[in-house]
């Protein structure tokens, strides 16, 4: 790892097998390779560098952590893809996923769960000898998977909770104002019994019901109409 680190070129880490302590050892590592042209004298030494702003840094600028099961193919139950939230929440890196299960769902449930990158092994023929066919990708596979990942990317937006621009279209239609439950006469109070609400919302907002209760009606309703 300390050679491939001197090279100065980007480095995606897959973390199979690994608990938390082997990833930040192997970063503490790779740091140290970004970082000195010498040899460590021993693992602290590259935990040192690890736990320095400049080390973070590089890590940053450079590493990318990809969550793994190493089995193929990998069991279901095995793959526990909140990891990759806990990689992120751990290191501060980009966090993709290498993906040995059958199919495309874990893949594409991984990108909706945040992986920057997915790793999955390509075939011609899942029946050919070894033993990772069975746990690729046939090409119309591949172009699926490629396919549900772009719509995912695209459902995943920015995470700021607002009207989107379909609904701000369908929120006057959707939504809605206080109404004459029945005729109200002029000079009438507003109660329970003769006020509801009802579609469009282009009155008064249901959110002043409590507030319009008891107050005096300035002119005669029908039915139906907007309060």
């Amino acid at each position: 790892m300390i050679e491939a680190a001197r090279t100065q070129k980007p480095i995606i880490l897959s973390t199979g097998m690994c608990t938390l302590g082997d990833i930040e050892a192997a970063l503490g590592i790779i740091a140290f390779g970004y970082l000195n042209k010498k040899n460590p004298k021993n693992i602290e030494e590259c935990f040192k560098v690890y736990n320095t702003v400049e080390g973070q840094n590089i890590l940053r600028e450079k590493v990318s952590l990809l969550h793994c099961t190493t089995e193929y193919p990998a069991p279901f139950e095995e793959v526990n893809l909140r990891c990759i939230q806990t990689l992120k929440n751990a290191f501060n890196l980009s966090v993709g996923f290498s993906d040995h299960t059958p199919g495309i769902s874990a893949a594409v449930a991984a990108t909706a769960l945040g992986a920057e990158i997915i790793e999955k092994h390509f075939t011609l023929d899942k029946n050919l000898p070894g033993p990772d066919h069975k746990a690729s990708l046939e090409p119309s596979e591949l172009n699926q998977m490629v396919a549900e990942i772009r719509k995912i990317e695209k459902a995943l937006g920015d995470g700021v909770k607002r009207p989107s621009k379909s609904e701000e279209i369908n929120l006057p239609i959707v939504r809605r104002s206080l109404t004459a439950r029945q005729k109200i006469k002029k000079g009438e109070l507003f109660t329970e019994e003769n006020l509801t609400v009802k579609r469009p919302a282009t009155g008064i907002s249901p959110l002043y019901y409590y507030e319009t209760l008891g107050k005096t009606a300035s002119r005669d309703y029908a039915e139906d109409d907007l309060i």
